[in-house]
């Protein structure tokens, strides 16, 4: 066997920056940044011009107003689809910057503002990678070299845009990108930016865009923080200057070093709908915007049809969003734990009993944003499969059928909804949970037990207390009779029984037909309001001489008569619960 190797050797840490009076770690966000969106050009290279046009239209449709569209010197797909945006009256509005990128190259330069003559609000990006790295293995060039090409060409991009009357009908913006900053000595893009600064001659109206990214992410957040805010407080004129992020992911940490490095001074963040592009992709401008609305913070964006936008980035990109993607994937408003489902149930549950209205303030357990406000409905919170616990079902009871189930039940349903999940070998839908529940306490038919006539009296077989001149005598504390038909079977039977109460007297009628149930638990509450108001009952039973409890569930709108279908829906689960039994007994085994 060949010994083994140490490859962590080759690689060295990171150098952290020397910063010791940072301020970063203190501030906090409180507003919404200015937002690039670069999905037309870095988010996925491949799109067709046709692709394009419908991305772009949900861009500008969802609130971006700087959308980077191409990089019109790499193809004439990329050329003509900037073209035909500028040129095609009503397609741009009046408020939404476009911009194109170029390398410092001069031929690409003038063929990248040639693209976007005529436009009305327009962004020239140009960008040079600044790092040691770059220069000694890409371009082969010194510190000099590199700072001089970065003068020439802004001075050329100014020639050809601001300074050039016959563009007078475009507002120009300029923006410079020292690529790779992240690695780049910090006093050399001190150097190189402010000269470009001078080649540009910003203003305060018209400030330049420093965009500083971290083109391959190679250290922690807090790294780039302070190089962000180390470049900020070092740049001269810093009111005549935007500082802007690109940062990329490739050690997964590109929404924290982007949080951080705002903390740090920037003023604007580049990037993609979650997070697509080259590697490991760019910062998710999603998660970005929503975590800014989960703190109060209104990211200037519309993700209220999170759907909608999925569905476009998912059929043009051919990449699919992850199921466990940040406030966009299928799942992260879903629980399948048990201790999830029942703390989220007990969430909603108090916001109605609070009477809380949408726009309230949102607390519940394990969702830190609410589902609706994202397109999300509240029936795919919770999924059940054969592991979840008796919340998950309670819910999609309360939800589906108003039915606010007492805990003995929500046990005793969720073995049946374990037991049809593992028959089935999936979770199970909500409607196919509304349905069991339904086929289990026989809620609108009860082929085995139901009531055909019946009638409740007092048994005055003995006689009341004799009562005061004047007053009807009191036989309150009297037993009931029940008599009338049940049908059994499809067979009707005449019972009669006495007890305390409508319950009990029902209890003891069918015994006359071979059922001995003792009433255990009983709740009830109401359905609706007003007239229509329904009752729904809930009666937990053991049958005599066993200690297996059933329970039955009744709706109607007597209230009597709802205990009583109660009462019959348990006599028909009897059987049924014991073969449930025998299913947990031989799972167990």
């Amino acid at each position: 066997m060949p010994m083994l190797k140490e490859p962590w050797k080759k690689y060295k840490a990171f150098p952290p920056l020397n910063l010791p009076d940072r301020q970063w770690p203190s501030k906090t966000l409180d507003k919404a940044p200015r937002w690039l969106s670069t999905d037309l050009r870095d988010g996925n290279q491949s799109l067709s011009g046709d692709e394009k046009w419908r991305y772009f239209k949900m861009l500008a449709d969802i609130g971006y107003k700087e959308i980077e569209v191409s990089f019109p010197s790499a193809s004439q797909t990329d050329f003509d689809f900037t073209r035909r945006l500028v040129e095609t009256p009503g397609t741009v509005p009046d408020d939404v910057w476009l911009q194109v990128l170029s390398p410092c190259r001069e031929d690409l330069i003038r063929r990248t503002v040639e693209s976007m003559k005529g436009a009305k609000k327009a962004i020239i990006h140009i960008y040079l990678a600044t790092s040691e790295c770059f220069r000694k293995v890409v371009f082969n060039f010194s510190q000099e070299e590199t700072l001089e090409l970065a003068t020439r060409c802004a001075k050329l991009v100014r020639s050809l845009t601001k300074d050039d009357p016959s563009t007078a009908g475009t507002e120009w913006a300029f923006e410079f990108s020292p690529e790779t900053f992240s690695d780049t000595e910090p006093n050399f893009v001190l150097q190189v930016c402010e000269a470009v600064k001078a080649a540009w001659e910003p203003s305060v109206e018209n400030p330049i865009i420093f965009n500083l990214p971290a083109t391959v992410e190679l250290a922690t957040p807090n790294v780039y923080a302070d190089q962000i805010e180390y470049f900020c407080r070092n740049i001269s004129e810093r009111e005549k200057i935007c500082v802007s992020l690109h940062p990329h992911n490739d050690r997964g940490t590109a929404v924290g070093a982007a949080e951080l490095a705002q903390m740090a001074g920037a003023d604007r963040v580049e990037g993609c709908l979650f997070g697509n592009g080259e590697r490991t992709g760019n910062v998710d401008l999603v998660t970005l915007g929503l975590n800014l609305y989960t703190q109060g913070i209104h990211p200037n964006i519309d993700f209220s049809d999170l759907g909608s936008i999925i569905d476009m980035v998912e059929t043009c990109n051919k990449i699919p969003v992850h199921q466990r993607a940040p406030y966009g994937g299928s799942l992260v408003v879903c629980a399948f734990s048990g201790s999830h489902q029942d703390a989220i149930k007990k969430g909603f549950e108090l916001r109605e009993r609070e009477n809380k209205a949408f726009d309230d303030e949102w607390q519940m357990p394990y969702l830190p944003l609410d589902p609706a406000d994202i397109g999300r409905t509240y029936e795919a919170v919770i999924r059940v499969n054969s592991q979840s616990g008796k919340g998950g079902a309670a819910w999609i009871i309360l939800r589906g059928l108003s039915l606010d189930l007492p805990r003995g039940l929500q046990v005793a349903f969720s073995k049946v909804v374990q037991k049809r999940a593992d028959e089935l070998g999936r979770e199970l839908l909500p409607s196919e949970i509304t349905e069991l529940f339904e086929q289990t306490y026989f809620l609108s038919n009860n082929p085995r037990f139901s009531i055909v006539d019946y009638n409740i009296s007092t048994d005055r077989s003995r006689s009341p207390a004799p009562a005061a001149p004047g007053k009807t005598p009191v036989t309150k504390d009297f037993m009931r009779v029940f008599s009338g038909v049940i049908s059994v079977d499809g067979r009707e039977f005449k019972l009669e029984g006495r007890g305390n109460g409508p319950i009990s007297s029902l209890a003891n009628a069918l015994r006359g037909v071979g059922v001995n149930l003792d009433v255990q638990d009983y709740k009830e509450h109401a359905i609706g309001r007003g007239r229509d108001v329904k009752a729904a009952t809930y009666i937990e039973c053991t049958a005599a001489g066993s200690n297996m409890k059933v329970w039955g569930v009744g709706i109607h709108e007597d209230v009597v008569q709802s205990s009583l279908i109660a009462l019959l829906s348990a006599a028909s689960n009897v059987s049924f619960y014991i073969l449930l039994l025998f299913y947990f007994v031989e799972t167990l085994c």
